[in-house]
């Protein structure tokens, strides 16, 4: 620490040099005491408090350097006090305050630098004191006003640097009075007004920097005289006018940046005179017209960006020819024609940029292999040709767009290559094929859009492995088959769009443990069974469309807590019950919820309301009445009508019957009654599908008879009971009543009757096919672990709602009297039916298979004990 130094035993030192020695502590004011010291160098290191007044008294310092430390308060008016002072140096502090107006009477100094403080205030008039100042750099501070007109006093000036304040107004008129400066740059402040042609004279300047301020007018062609120049930044301007033809004098330049203006005019020929070009700006202007064929002569150049102007024509076909091009940057004009075929030399290739533009052409034979690319983005053009397998080459690609073109073929494995890629963008074009699984070796992709093409096939189970996935649209396409719930793999997924595919099967459950912020999106598509209740903990989710599917239930009530949503569309399904009552839901449009199947809501739905269940109950009392009083009439007159034609139709087939006796008979004289099926072909077919009851078709059996799966010729595929006529007693009338009843029968949770067939021997009955069976086999078996609570409880739901119908819905209403877990049978999709009620009536009462209680013991309906009418 300096304070543990006696500097008054010193008294000859005329150097102290302690510059980057890590020294912390303040500057100890005994430093004074050096009184022959000329140079002292504190810099770099870890210093702290405010610069000592008592340096006033070493008046001899001709280099003051406290540069790089942690300084802080105000410069001391004693500073100018050190006559003798040439270079001054405190940047890289923390100095507060304006600059002392002592200090501009240090007429001696040649270096003031200041930068890198929190200096405020002005720029004192005074600095044109300051005749001997070659270097002034007050860059990165507070300060503001104008820039003082007699600053243009420091002839000798060779370096002004004064970025990066708050400076304003224009530049002095007399500018050009500053001869000797070599570097100027006054970027990032408010200056305002127009160039001067005076600076004509600054014949010496090098760097020219006036970039990011107010500067309007155009560039005066006067520049063409700064023969010396290597750096021109006028960016982020309001410059007009046309660019001059006189930067074709400026062969020593290697920086021209005009971009961010509002240049217009085409591009000068003679820019192919800088042939030491190495950086070439324009974008964001006016431009218009061609690229110049000059522009071939450009040999150093390494980027060339004119994006968002109006450039039009096509691009020289050697433009490209030496190959030192790194940043190619075209996008957003109105270029034409082929990418030129010289591209493929520049291998040092870093960005490309040509979106949106009209290039036509096989875009395979523009590229080749480039070790360093980084990003490509060709999208929006009308570019051919397929995705080369060379690209998978380009193992520095971040970024690969092509969105929005003509390309065909299919996705080349090799792009799964690209391990360091980031987005990839093919979408809108016409490529076809299944997507490859080597995609999921992209580890650290985070968007990927393939939507409208031609994609078949499934979507890769692999794509569960992409752990840094954030967005995948894979929509508009012709995809098939589920969605691999390895996808829940994808915790950053926040946009997941699938709409307009061939997808089926369930939507899985596990999409709502995704983070899913953005969109999800499955429309358009074959998606079956309920919504998943999971998706209710997308609480995030802003647009949910679930449309034109084949969704069927409830909107889960869990959706009531979706409290980001924007948008949302359930419209196209099979979707029944209310929809949640919140205030998104409320003011949702109607279109989001049309040609469902039974949706109700509250008054804000703009939906049919909700009924209680007292309120239907008493609708259903007085429809009944409407049904009696308008049915029964009805209804007499029809069996009067029905009644003659049965007579004709008796008649007729006694006769027929008498003549093709010997025909009727089959399989043991079976006499066929048909209903729903044509009787003699179906039972035909039943006796071929089965092999005559073969023991491997039978999928149940009981009291009443034996039940066999039947797949007909056609595809079709029946569960067919067999129930033997062992007395005959049997009241057959009863039997065919029975079954006109049953057929009769319309609900989603009650096995459908197609049919029966009646023989001397036997009764057929041909139900829909439940392909899991029964519950009670289902939880025997290993098919017991899928049933977890919720399709448990689905299940309950189902048999009470097909209950509900039959006692409440059939006229005359309908006891089942004989429900058990054999009873209720399940789909693939585990929704229940129930199966075999009333049958039991068609046997005589002193048969031996009749019981009064008619089931087994499980549940048996209030109304057994009830006459069969309730």
């Amino acid at each position: 620490m300096l304070e543990t130094l006696n500097f008054s035993a010193l008294p000859s030192l005329r150097v102290l040099n302690l510059g980057t020695n890590y020294l912390h502590g303040s500057i100890p004011p005994g430093i004074s005491a050096l009184s022959k010291l000329t140079r002292l160098d504190l810099s770099t290191n870890n210093l702290t408090g405010s610069i000592p007044m008592e340096f006033g008294h070493l008046t001899r310092l001709n280099f003051l350097w406290l540069y790089n430390n942690q300084i802080s308060g105000s410069i001391p008016h004693e500073i100018g006090q050190l006559v003798n002072l040439h270079e001054f140096d405190i940047a890289s502090n923390h100095v507060t305050g304006p600059i002392p107006l002592s200090l501009l009477n240090l007429t001696n100094l040649s270096t003031l630098s200041l930068y890198q403080n929190q200096i405020s205030g002005s720029i004192p008039h005074e600095i044109g004191n300051l005749v001997n100042l070659k270097e002034l750099y007050i860059f990165q501070n507070n300060i503001t006003g104008h820039l003082p007109p007699n600053i243009v006093n420091l002839t000798k000036l060779e370096t002004l640097f004064l970025f990066g304040n708050n400076i304003t107004g224009s530049l002095p008129s007399e500018i050009g009075k500053l001869a000797n400066l070599i570097n100027f740059e006054i970027s990032s402040a408010k200056i305002t007004g127009f160039m001067s042609p005076s600076i004509a004279n600054l014949t010496n300047l090098q760097i020219f920097s006036m970039e990011n301020n107010n500067m309007n007018g155009s560039i005066p062609p006067e520049i063409e005289n700064l023969i010396n120049l290597n750096d021109v930044d006028l960016s982020r301007n309001q410059i007009t006018g046309f660019i001059p033809h006189g930067f074709g004098n400026l062969t020593k330049l290697k920086y021209l940046l005009l971009f961010s203006n509002k240049l217009s005019g085409s591009i000068p020929p003679t820019f192919g005179n800088m042939e030491s070009l190495t950086d070439l700006r324009l974008f964001d202007n006016y431009l218009s017209g061609a690229l110049p064929y000059q522009l071939k002569n450009l040999t150093n150049l390494f980027r060339l960006d004119l994006l968002n102007n109006n450039l039009s024509g096509t691009l020289p076909p050697d433009f490209f020819q030496t190959g030192s091009l790194q940043y190619l940057i075209l996008g957003n004009n109105y270029f034409h024609g082929p990418i030129p075929k010289s591209l493929s030399n520049s291998t040092n290739l870093i960005r490309v940029r040509l979106e949106k533009n009209q290039f036509s052409g096989d875009v395979s034979e523009s590229f080749d292999i480039h070790p360093y690319l980084d990003y490509v983005d060709m999208s929006f053009n009308k570019l051919s040709g397929i995705i080369s397998p060379s690209w998978g080459e380009c193992l520095n690609l971040t970024s690969f767009r092509i969105t929005g073109n003509m390309i065909e073929g299919s996705i080349p494995s090799e792009i799964g290559r690209l391990s360091k890629l980031h987005i990839f963008d093919i979408s809108s074009n016409n490529l076809v094929g299944e997507i490859p699984r080597e995609l999921s070796r992209l580890s650290h992709v985070f968007y990927v859009n393939m939507s409208n093409n031609h994609f078949s096939g499934t979507i890769p189970q692999e794509f569960g492995d992409l752990s840094s996935l954030q967005v995948l649209d894979l929509s508009g396409n012709n995809l098939s088959g589920k969605i691999p719930m390895e996808l829940e793999n994808c915790l950053d997924l926040s946009s997941l769009k699938l709409g307009s595919n061939n997808l089926s099967g369930n939507i899985p459950f596990q999409l709502g443990n995704l983070k899913l912020n953005d969109d999800l999106d499955l429309s358009d598509n074959l998606f079956t069974g309920e919504i998943p209740p999971q998706l209710g903990k997308l609480t995030q989710l802003q647009v949910l469309n679930l449309s034109q599917n084949q969704l069927v239930g409830l909107i889960p009530s869990s959706f009531q807590y979706m409290s980001s949503l924007t948008s949302i569309d359930l419209s196209y399904n099979s979707l029944e019950g209310p929809v949640p009552d919140t205030k998104f839901f409320r003011t949702a449009p109607i279109a989001s919820f049309i040609h469902n199947k039974g949706l109700c809501g509250s008054q804000g739905h703009n939906l049919p309301p909700c009924l209680s269940l007292s309120s239907s109950r008493e609708d259903t009392k007085k429809n009944h009445k409407v049904i009696i009083l308008v049915v029964i009439p009805i209804i007499c007159v029809l069996f009067l009508l029905c009644l003659m034609l049965g007579v004709t139709l008796l008649y007729y087939k006694r006769r027929k019957g008498r003549i093709h006796e010997s025909n009727e008979i089959l399989h043991g004289g079976a006499i066929f009654s048909i209903w729903n099926f044509d009787g003699k072909e179906a039972y035909k077919e039943i006796i071929e599908a089965t092999e005559n009851f073969g023991e491997k078709y039978r999928i149940g059996a009981g009291s009443c008879g034996t039940v066999y799966k039947v797949i007909l010729s056609s595809g079709e595929t029946f569960a067919v009971k067999k129930i033997d006529k062992i007395e005959k007693q049997v009241d057959e009338q009863a039997f065919r009543n029975e079954i006109q009843a049953l057929t009769q029968i319309r609900h989603r949770n009650i096995v459908r009757l197609y049919g029966f067939c009646s023989t001397n021997e036997y009764n057929f009955l041909a139900y829909e096919y439940m392909d899991r069976g029964s519950l009670g086999a289902v939880l025997r078996s290993e098919e017991a672990v899928e049933l977890d609570w919720i399709k448990r409880v689905n299940i309950v739901k189902d048999i009470a709602e097909a209950l509900s119908y039959l006692h409440h819905n059939c006229v005359p209403p309908i006891v089942h009297r004989d429900i058990t877990s054999n009873n209720i049978l399940l789909d693939e999709e585990f929704k229940a039916c129930l199966s075999d009620f009333g049958i039991a009536k068609q046997l005589n009462p002193n048969s031996s298979h009749w019981s009064m209680l008619a089931g087994t013991y499980g549940y048996m309906a209030p109304g057994t004990l009830l006459p069969t009418l309730l």
